[in-house]
């Protein structure tokens, strides 16, 4: 078993071994255990019970965290003519047609998120093999195939996370920084749990949340009690 640095270890010490922490518990407590020399990030992992080899059980959506994500979002736009000029005015990092294109095919993904206009889809869907895989390719569903990129672009750079059901039915997402206020963590955490919970499908038999924990970069997790989903100081 790889052995632990001396600060996971002390943050460790902090959680109680077997205990399910309620989401304001758990937000309150995560500021206390991500690193001292960096800004941490928090990041939630929900265990769901669904079968996602099942279309209408792959549970994909987005959600507008209402104070962000603490970092700026690197955006990359497939747009050409005006939309593409709207998309630069917006802030996106960087905007192109053909040539974006085939930077991205030759193996490029410096960037967060990716934004397309429904014309150019034609060419785009071929990065599947690259964009796929990093839940990078654009997407109808989560806004980022659009006519308005502009929207967009300023969604995404304000704190629109997107989020994608894994083969094993997990889910990953964050939620702010250890810098954040309890309050702020817990209202971010709030918005992303309802619009989970409110994207379980019909066909879903038994219990939705299995599983649930909050944790730092590179910390220990802390489990959640998914018996409670409203976060109440």
């Amino acid at each position: 078993m790889a052995k632990r640095s001396k600060a996971y270890q002390a943050a460790a010490a902090l959680i109680e071994e077997g205990k399910f922490y309620t989401p304001a518990e758990a937000v309150t407590l995560i500021k206390e255990t991500g690193s001292k020399k960096f800004d941490s990030t928090i990041e939630v992992a929900l265990k769901l019970g669904v079968d996602p080899r099942k279309a209408d059980q792959m549970i994909r959506g987005t959600v507008s965290l209402p104070h962000g994500t603490g970092k700026t979002a690197r955006v990359i736009v497939f747009a050409t003519g005006a939309a593409a000029d709207a998309a630069v005015a917006a802030g996106a990092d960087v905007v192109g047609g053909d040539e974006l294109i085939e930077k991205v095919a030759a193996g490029w993904v410096d960037f967060d998120s990716a934004v397309s206009t429904p014309e150019l889809m034609g060419k785009v869907g071929r990065l599947g093999k690259v964009l796929g895989p990093r839940n990078l390719m654009p997407n109808p569903k989560t806004g980022t195939v659009t006519p308005d990129v502009a929207k967009a672009v300023t969604d995404i750079k304000g704190g629109k996370i997107d989020f994608r059901v894994d083969k094993q039915a997990n889910l990953h997402f964050i939620i702010g920084k250890a810098s954040f206020t309890k309050e702020q963590l817990g209202e971010n955490l709030a918005a992303a749990l309802d619009e989970v919970l409110r994207l379980k499908p019909s066909s879903s038999k038994g219990r939705y949340l299995i599983k649930a924990a909050v944790s730092t970069t590179f910390g220990p997790g802390i489990l959640l009690d998914t018996n409670v989903t409203k976060v109440e100081f």
